[in-house]
């Protein structure tokens, strides 16, 4: 289990074709821009990847295709993980594990719910990693949808203990959480990685490993920088992690699909369908190509500044499994 998992890890999107089928080609063009844009790891197979509405088969094809096509250049981490019953949570994930990614991830709310205390969510656990090859990384994700469950301090200790666990996607968008969660993981191999953009820098700077938001999907670069550089250049890191913040606003505008539109617009892939977000973005959140176009601005300004600082495009971390 030597694979890290940590630093800038995008949440995957699925393109699909205007007749509902991923877009094979799109998604290969998807994966490239990833890496070239400061990627250390990619995460397939997850809520933006809108995995709730994707087949298993759908599932294990892109967690396989994600690996063949990266070939090793940054770990590849796959979740999938929907299913109501023991029984098919069991399937899925080891579908999912068999397909070579380099870690399979968890869902919370999937190991227990808002009612349920740490026995439970222990006893699923180790039902879970029963059916998972014993050599394979695990993940944790507090994804939002059905509902989110935050994992108790309890729980976040006994999944740091066992030493199989590496990653934990925090979506509790709150500083003192994550500094609490580093306290109670240090030592142990399981790193936390926050998903929140209005608390990126400052989690960064408390000891969080990296950023796994969904605004990987417009701008991994500058997140990149700022993990890499942020401390060199306070002032510049202040201005961007502020950039960073009010662009964040604009995932409330139909994301996915505002992601898929943003990869459109870049000629990444042809299509926006959505099967998450059904309905025309532009009729109901007005203006959003401008929008976008202030975003793009934005972006080429700081990547501008960090030009004239002199610092390096971000370079591809490969990994030895």
């Amino acid at each position: 289990m030597k694979t890290k998992i940590d630093g800038i890890v995008p949440v995957m999107i699925t393109p699909f074709t205007p007749e509902n089928e991923i877009d094979w080609e799109g998604y290969e063009r998807l994966i490239e821009w990833y890496l070239a844009n400061g990627a250390e790891a990619l995460f397939a197979v997850c809520q933006s990847s809108e995995m709730q509405l994707l087949s298993l088969a759908e599932r294990r094809d892109l967690a396989r295709f994600t690996v063949e096509r990266v070939a090793g250049r940054v770990p590849v981490v796959a979740s999938g993980h929907i299913s109501d019953t023991p029984a098919g949570q069991r399937e899925e994930l080891a579908a999912v594990a068999a397909t070579g990614i380099d870690g399979v991830v968890l869902v919370t709310n999937r190991l227990a719910g808002l009612n349920d205390g740490a026995d439970v969510f222990r006893a699923h656990v180790e039902d879970l990693l029963s059916v998972l090859p014993s050599d394979l990384p695990v993940g944790l994700y507090e994804c939002p949808a059905p509902f989110r469950r935050l994992l108790s301090e309890e729980e976040v200790s006994y999944c740091a203990q066992l030493g199989r666990f590496t990653f934990l996607k925090d979506v509790s968008c709150d500083l003192a959480v994550v500094k609490r969660r580093l306290e109670l993981t240090r030592g142990t191999p399981l790193g936390i990685n926050n998903a929140n953009a209005a608390i990126a820098w400052p989690a960064m700077q408390a000891g969080a490993s990296g950023f796994c938001g969904v605004m990987s999907n417009f701008h991994p670069d500058l997140y990149r920088w700022i993990q890499d550089h942020g401390a060199d250049h306070p002032d510049l890191a202040e201005d961007l992690a502020t950039f960073l913040v009010l662009a964040a606003m604009s995932e409330a505008f139909g994301y996915p699909k505002l992601a898929k539109h943003y990869h459109v617009r870049r000629g990444t892939f042809a299509c926006d369908h959505s099967r998450v977000v059904p309905y025309d973005i532009h009729e109901r959140f007005w203006a959003l190509d401008v929008i976008l176009d202030r975003m793009d601005q934005g972006a080429e300004h700081f990547r501008g500044r960090i030009a004239q600082a002199g610092l390096a495009a971000p370079k591809q971390r490969r990994h030895s499994a």
